[in-house]
């Protein structure tokens, strides 16, 4: 718990600092004085301020966001001498520059952080799959259980090779979010047998990036040897006589191929409330057996499923990912786009119907996977910087009234029209602005309790 309230902490102020940062220094830059350059809101925690004319630094007692105000007569009566140094009268491109710092800060922070990730580097299964899901595009495709995935292309563009099963992960949902044709160049886990595959993604009815949508596509979890591991005393696989290190080869006579299809068949052993008898062949070194296995029930999601009390499954095979100095700051550049892109395609399919507003993340959410994060390592947590930095980018350039993009899109007016918003309409618009922001995070806060609270 401690650590999940210091990284969201953490990871909250490094990305307020930045954005604020941003649009100190351009303002400082295009001659504009800051008078207050403040992390967060309410009761000032911290204070520091050079001298009476200097900016005057803060944290205060809310870290939800931060501002920096700066010298401008909209706001106040100022000092003839100073009015050169206010926000309001410096030339539009000026404005341009200071307000969109903000954002453009945020996403370069989240290049430097992928790039970090990928210098640092990460372990992860290899792109060897396990079963895939019944009745999905995979199964569709022909992709089985032990093919190692080398590499993917979509129509038309060139072949991109996958380094890891994260890297397999990301290109099905990119493709299966724009409902397209993923090429799979795949081969058996020994690197023979090459052959192309087509993951048509076209008719994915799933309309949002959760369990389901990943269910459709069917791609299986990492691939895992059909072993036992742990058998834990009194337990069914130990009344049944199973031993660890045992290999389970079928049950009732299907093929068992991998772990995954193993663990499915001991979930779906149970009839009536009671658990279903099974035949397991199973090889103990040289010697092959038949053995009685009754699965107990237990209740899970609603449900129930059957289990044997056996850890199911060898560890599967893991690579460490790393990248040269110039290629992980490339990567790093690449994937901050990719993630504004698929960022940008979730907003718009959300505002015209064609996707939940379930995916819809807020701070409780973000500070869960901080917390976790940071226990998976230091390239991990760079990683989840990086992501939600991009986040808070895009976000505050949507053209919305009270962010960055709102102004962004008032400045456009004025240059196409050559007159400012007027006082009226700016009016009108912030508080329609205010209204918007406060829906969103009430879903957003709302989407974070159902999760907590196992609804979503």
């Amino acid at each position: 718990m401690i650590t999940t309230v210091l990284a969201f902490l953490f990871t909250l102020g490094v990305l307020i600092v930045v954005h604020e940062y941003g649009h100190y220094r351009v303002a400082v830059a295009c001659g504009v004085k800051v008078l207050r350059f403040s992390v967060g809101f309410g009761r000032v925690l911290w204070r520091r301020q050079r001298s009476p004319d200097a900016t005057e630094f803060v944290v205060c007692a809310l870290p939800l966001g931060g501002y920096v105000r700066m010298l401008d007569e909209r706001e106040g009566d100022v000092d003839p001498r100073e009015l050169d140094r206010t926000f309001n009268r410096k030339p539009l491109r000026h404005r341009v520059a200071i307000v969109a710092a903000g954002p453009l800060a945020n996403l370069g922070l989240a290049i430097l952080l992928y790039a970090g990730a990928n210098w640092i580097g990460v372990s992860e299964p290899r792109a060897v799959v396990g079963s895939s899901v019944a009745g999905s595009a995979a199964e569709a495709a022909g992709l089985r259980a032990g093919d190692w995935v080398r590499a993917v292309a979509r129509d038309g563009d060139d072949w991109q090779e996958l380094r890891s099963l994260t890297d397999l992960r990301w290109e099905v949902t990119q493709a299966g979010l724009e409902r397209t044709v993923l090429r799979l160049a795949v081969t058996d886990r020994d690197g023979r047998g090459r052959r192309e595959l087509r993951l048509d993604l076209t008719k994915l009815a799933n309309r949002d990036v959760d369990a389901s949508f990943m269910k459709a596509v069917g791609v299986g979890p990492a691939y895992s040897d059909p072993v036992l591991g742990d058998v834990k005393a009194g337990g069914p696989a130990a009344a049944a006589g199973l031993q660890k290190g045992d290999r389970v080869v079928s049950v009732d006579g299907q093929p068992v191929v991998d772990a995954q299809l193993l663990r499915e068949r001991i979930r779906g052993s149970v009839q009536n409330g009671a658990g279903v008898e099974q035949r397991w062949q199973v090889q103990r070194g040289p010697t092959l057996m038949e053995l009685a296995v009754r699965p107990r029930v237990s209740a899970e999601g609603g449900r129930d499923i059957g289990r044997v009390d056996a850890y199911i499954g060898s560890p599967p095979e893991m690579v460490t990912v790393h990248y040269g100095a110039i290629e992980g700051l490339w990567r790093g550049a690449q994937r901050t786009w990719e993630v504004c892109s698929l960022t940008l395609r979730m907003l718009g399919r959300m505002l015209i119907g064609e996707a939940s507003l379930k995916n819809l993340s807020g701070p409780l959410t973000i500070a869960d996977y901080a917390g976790q994060s940071v226990q998976q390592g230091l390239a991990y947590y760079l990683a989840f910087l990086a992501l939600v930095s991009v986040s808070l980018g895009v976000l505050n350039l949507l053209p919305l009234p009270m962010l960055d993009g709102g102004h962004l899109l008032y400045y456009l007016f004025e240059g196409v029209t050559g007159r400012p918003v007027s006082d009226l309409w700016l009016a009108r618009l912030q508080r329609g602005g205010v209204a918007i922001l406060l829906v969103m995070m009430s879903v957003a806060l709302f989407n974070d309790v159902a999760r907590l609270l196992g609804l979503h």
